[in-house]
């Protein structure tokens, strides 16, 4: 049965597509529209086992979708680690033939694109993040508009609907009082959206079987456990908490060079421990946020805050000792979720670590 590599180049208004066979030989190569029957129309044409690949992006869920209602095996592959796209001369073709390259070599990092059981949940999650930064951003402009004219404005009395008229009679000039007036209706509006998101977004999360498992985990909340399941969609894709780790940005990197050395006739591996460099760079920005943000709370509460007091005293650094505690709390939730089963509580410090 012949084989093809298929690499798609994917932009708003065409797609370019190199064909590659088992040799690595160019056997095909076409610029079409950007639509979902003429994609599917061109791999038809292609007789046997079918492999594609395209990069994560805009376009990515979409012609996942798209892609899937074929007997093509498809690999969304992971941007940031497609260095040989960034050598040499570089097109729309180009990259399209170096992306059939890679996935003939099997050098491609894929990328997780979950069911669609949990698309709804993902596009409400994205609403509700998207108006959390809006709103901030509105609340940093308000505080920027009272600092720059030396007025302090430290804490949250500053966006209080019953206090605004004392803070705006601070505000000299009537146009500074009319910016700030437009700020503070737009603050009041994006409150709104917001409170409608989380309705919704809890609403929706409460669909799934995992949100009641995963709320009865300390210090997640029903928002964080909807992030949670949005991200993460099924727990089966890590083998261990050392890979849930390295995917939410807890785990540490280390570098080592020269490991071993000779000694007399034997070969054997030096004692020096491998530099550390801090914590993984390519991770799930979203499932970082979910649980350093809940091993911040769970310092100031149990069952976590003796533990948390026991690491300090024993002369960790605070950041440190919360990254410590966002491992723990990602490796119970990994779990409980695993094994579908409610937590115990009683057993939450001795569970993971």
């Amino acid at each position: 049965m012949s084989c093809y590599y298929v690499g798609l180049d994917v932009h708003k208004a065409s797609v370019c597509i190199a064909v590659l066979n088992p040799e690595g030989k160019l056997v095909m190569e076409s610029v079409i529209e950007t639509s979902a029957s003429t994609i599917l129309d061109f791999l038809t044409g292609l007789r046997g086992q079918v492999e594609v690949t395209f990069e994560e992006g805009t376009h990515a869920a979409w012609l996942y979708d798209v892609l899937h209602k074929t007997k093509a095996h498809i690999i969304v592959c992971d941007p940031r680690k497609n260095r040989l796209l960034h050598d040499g001369n570089k097109s729309d073709k180009v990259d399209a033939r170096k992306l059939a390259q890679l996935l003939r070599a099997g050098l491609l990092s894929p990328v997780y694109h979950g069911e669609h059981g949990t698309r709804d949940l993902k596009e409400l999650v994205r609403s509700y993040e998207y108006l959390v930064e809006d709103s901030t951003r509105v609340m940093n402009r308000i505080k920027a508009l009272y600092r720059s004219r030396a007025i302090a404005c430290a804490g949250t009395d500053v966006y209080k609907l019953q206090r605004r008229e004392q803070w705006l009679t601070k505000l000299p000039g009537s146009g500074a009082r009319a910016r700030a007036e437009l700020l503070y209706s737009e603050l009041d509006h994006l409150s709104g959206l917001r409170r409608d998101a989380r309705k919704a977004l809890i609403a929706e999360c409460r669909r799934h079987p995992a949100s009641k498992l995963l709320s009865k985990v300390p210090t997640l909340g029903p928002v964080r456990v909807a992030q949670l399941i949005s991200a993460v969609v099924t727990p089966h894709r890590f083998r261990g908490k050392r890979q849930f780790w390295s995917y939410c940005g807890l785990a540490v990197v280390t570098r080592s060079s020269g490991d071993h050395q000779l000694i007399g006739e034997q070969v054997r591996r030096r004692k020096k421990a491998p530099e550390t460099r801090g914590l993984t760079r390519s991770h799930n920005r979203t499932l970082k946020y979910v649980f350093k943000s809940a091993a911040l709370t769970a310092s100031r509460c149990e069952p976590f805050k003796t533990w948390y007091s026991k690491l300090l005293a024993r002369g960790l650094r605070p950041e440190l000792a919360r990254v410590t505690m966002a491992r723990k709390i990602a490796a119970i939730t990994l779990a409980v979720w695993k094994a579908g089963a409610d937590l115990d509580g009683g057993k939450v410090i001795e569970q993971a670590a």
